[in-house]
């Protein structure tokens, strides 16, 4: 009996940072080591052209994502790991699904709606993101998507797309659920009220790449409390971060301190700034050589992009048959 399919996607738009790793690599990590799962995992740089990238920046960034996932413990040989545009089929199955969805289903999507306001101007590619999106899900046949929280309306309309496709050409794809990971959203260090973020500024976020004193120094302007209580955003994302990294008897002695109205913030961001960048330490030193060497990442997604193209290629070429066009 074959394995279920999963498939997730990350964009190469800079660094990873600790709201990527909770919210998508470490999930990746556990559904990769359970050995349960036929897992793809790609770097979605097509995706990526709805931003400002330039093409040399692009490249760098793709680069610097493929280090720091398999720096992350990615294993190319427990999982198909590869470039979105290195295997054909994507685009090409986008533009079929193009054909069976309603353009308000996509007028609906949240996401869309959110960019386009903070844009001066939207173009037909962030508006058509989410059917690319479930080409990139449905051209291997995926079943389950580990998503954060702000994903699940674009697998919603994956789930979707698979079943107007079906309806009309026959039953050929599955479809597809969200994964939500235990910590659907990590808040920013400086609002906490909104997602950690690069888009919001370098001071929101911890990058994984970052040393130890990067880390304090972000840290001690991190948002608390003025007037204490764990319901106080701030300290409830920094105890939740502590949490995920730290050792438990610190954290639980943390938020007993915090109920009692004892608690110091200042050691508090000590504390996560050693349990953070001691988690990391390991990551950082495979981060610089993979980046050192090129040529191994290169010939990583090669491989990875030959194995998933076997899969899309036989695929596309049932469903080009299924709708008449070769």
């Amino acid at each position: 009996m074959s394995k279920p399919v999963i498939v997730s996607g990350i964009q190469p738009t800079g660094n990873l940072h600790i709201g990527n790793y909770l919210g998508a690599v470490k999930n990746w990590l556990e559904l990769q080591k359970s050995g349960k799962y036929q897992l793809y995992i790609f770097i979605a740089d097509l995706h990526s052209l709805t931003g400002k990238l330039t093409a040399e920046q692009l490249r760098e960034q793709v680069r610097i994502t493929a280090a720091e996932l398999l720096a992350a413990d990615i294993d190319p040989d427990k999982t198909t790991f590869f470039v979105q545009s290195q295997v054909i089929g994507h685009a090409d199955l986008a533009w079929i699904f193009n054909c069976v969805t309603p353009m308000g289903e996509l007028e609906r999507m949240t996401q869309y709606k959110d960019k386009s306001e903070q844009l001066n101007k939207t173009t037909a590619g962030l508006f058509d993101y989410p059917v690319l999106q479930a080409a990139d899900i449905l051209i291997y046949k995926g079943e389950q998507v580990p998503v954060g929280q702000d994903q699940v309306q674009h697998v919603e309309l994956t789930r979707d797309i698979a079943r107007w496709f079906n309806n009309r050409y026959g039953e050929f794809f599955p479809e597809a659920k969200h994964l939500l990971t235990h910590v659907p959203k990590v808040m920013s260090l400086l609002e906490p009220e909104k997602k950690m973020s690069k888009s919001l500024g370098a001071g929101h976020v911890i990058e994984l790449r970052e040393n130890p004193e990067e880390i304090e120094n972000k840290l001690k302007k991190a948002v608390t409390a003025t007037t204490g209580g764990v319901q106080a955003p701030g300290v409830i994302n920094l105890l939740g971060l502590l949490k995920e990294f730290g050792d438990k008897k610190i954290h639980d002695a943390f938020v007993s301190a915090e109920k009692e109205g004892s608690i110091r913030y200042g050691d508090l961001k000590k504390a996560l700034g050693e349990a953070v960048a001691q988690h990391f330490a390991e990551f950082r030193i495979k981060r610089e050589k993979l980046l050192k060497d090129p040529k191994k990442l290169d010939k990583i997604l090669a491989k990875g992009a030959a194995k998933a193209q076997k899969v899309a290629t036989k695929n596309m070429a049932e469903v080009r048959k299924l709708v008449g066009v070769k």
